[in-house]
């Protein structure tokens, strides 16, 4: 009876034990199926991209996407057509604009080496030893605690600053009287600023009495000077707007805009003329007729 009653329990053991395993070879199967997620360089699909920082030891940063593993992706260069495997921990972030070119960031400085990618080491090469020199211990200063030194702050008396501030009042009143002597001395000359309407005046060396006419309208004046010399003035008056355009030719048939005068016949406007010039002089030397 009790050997009836092993047997019937020895069975049900090997059972569930055989189930188990059969259970566990199915999920392993099913996660071997599972393909492995896609990285974020398939997204770029047929497009080449670089890398930042550079991979070292490799002279043309520029790959295409090839595939991926769950560890894994590679990549291909589009000069050499070399293949590399680049860990996913290492990938970064992919820029969001593409010009000149695509970059992927690498969370490591890496370089090729022996087939595969190393991260970059720094090597710190020690300075060889002077002839019959000894190495020296590193000197490490040591702040001893203790109470900030103390500074003694002078404070300037009142003599002091009465004398600067006679010295700047001294200095005042010397440009000062340099300014009323100069006025004095030079009643006469006075400064004057003339206003320039270069951005209001729209006419050109081109233009001719219809185009002044056709921008300014009917002048209030038009008027000649005398026939004779080599050139021909014309000046055509607009007192509502204060000032006077001029024309000048050669011929009266030929006279082109050359800039404008104010109320005080002085210039306002002026055109460049041919050969690197301006009609500024020729405004200021014009006579008012």
């Amino acid at each position: 009876m009790n050997r009836l009653r092993y047997g019937a329990v020895q069975r049900r053991t090997y059972g569930f034990t055989g189930g188990h395993q059969a259970n566990r070879d199915k999920i392993e199967s099913e996660l071997m199926a599972v393909p492995p997620a896609p990285p974020p360089l398939e997204q770029l699909g047929p497009r080449p991209f670089s890398f930042y920082p550079a991979i070292g030891n490799i002279d043309h940063n520029e790959w295409l996407y090839q595939r991926a593993t769950w560890s894994e992706v590679q990549v291909r260069n589009t000069k050499t057509a070399q293949e590399i495997w680049v860990p996913r921990r290492l990938l970064g972030e992919i820029s969001r604009v593409d010009e000149p070119v695509m970059i992927v960031g690498l969370t490591k400085e890496m370089e090729y080496r022996s087939g595969a990618l190393w991260p970059v080491v720094r090597r710190v090469i020690e300075m060889p030893l002077a002839v019959n020199d000894v190495p020296r211990p590193l000197m490490t200063a040591t702040a001893e605690p203790g109470p900030a030194p103390v500074v003694g702050i002078r404070v300037s008396d009142g003599a002091e600053s009465r004398i600067g501030r006679m010295v700047v009042v001294g200095i005042a009143v010397a440009i000062i009287a340099c300014v009323l002597v100069v006025t004095l001395a030079n009643p006469r000359r006075n400064v004057v600023y003339t206003p320039i309407m270069q951005s209001d005046l729209t006419l050109t060396n081109r233009d001719d009495y219809y185009a002044v006419v056709r921008d300014l309208g009917q002048p209030q004046a038009d008027r000649w000077m005398s026939d004779k010399g080599e050139r021909q003035f014309r000046v055509l008056e607009y007192p509502k707007l204060g000032y006077s355009v001029i024309l000048m030719g050669t011929d009266r048939n030929d006279a082109r805009y050359i800039g404008a005068m104010d109320k005080d016949w002085k210039p306002v406007h002026y055109v460049q003329l041919p050969g690197s010039v301006n009609s500024y002089s020729i405004l200021r030397q014009l006579r008012r007729f």
